[in-house]
C-alpha cells in the first residue's frame, strides 16, 4: 500500500517540479515538502486546498489512494465557486477572518 508521502513524490514528479519549486507555488518550505514526501507531517487543510486549487491534484488519491492523481479538467471551470465556498466555511469557523 502507497502513503501519502509516496503519492505526493509521484505528483511532485509527473508535473516535474523540484521540492523547492513545488513547495514555493503552494507557500511551503522545500523541507516542509519533504517531511511529508518521507511521511514525519501531514498538510493542513490550507495546503490541501491550494494543492486542489494549483495543480488540480485529487485529493482523494492523494490521502486515500483513489482514482487518479488529478482531477478531470471540467474542475477549472468551478474552481472559482470553489475557493468561494472554501473561504466561507474558513470564516464560518473561524479560521480566517474576513
Amino acid at each position: 500500500m502507497t502513503t501519502l508521502g509516496s503519492r505526493l513524490k509521484k505528483i511532485r514528479n509527473e508535473l516535474h517540479l523540484s521540492q523547492e519549486v513545488f513547495g514555493e507555488k503552494i507557500g511551503l518550505s522545500r523541507a516542509g515538502i519533504a517531511a511529508v514526501e518521507s511521511d514525519n507531517n501531514k498538510f493542513s487543510q490550507d495546503s490541501l486546498c491550494k494543492l486542489l486549487l494549483t495543480f488540480n491534484i485529487n485529493i482523494n488519491y492523494l490521502l486515500a489512494g483513489k482514482g487518479e492523481p488529478f482531477n478531470a479538467p471540467e474542475f477549472e471551470d468551478i474552481k472559482t465557486e470553489v475557493l468561494e465556498e472554501v473561504d466561507r466555511i474558513l470564516i464560518k469557523y473561524g479560521i480566517k477572518k474576513q
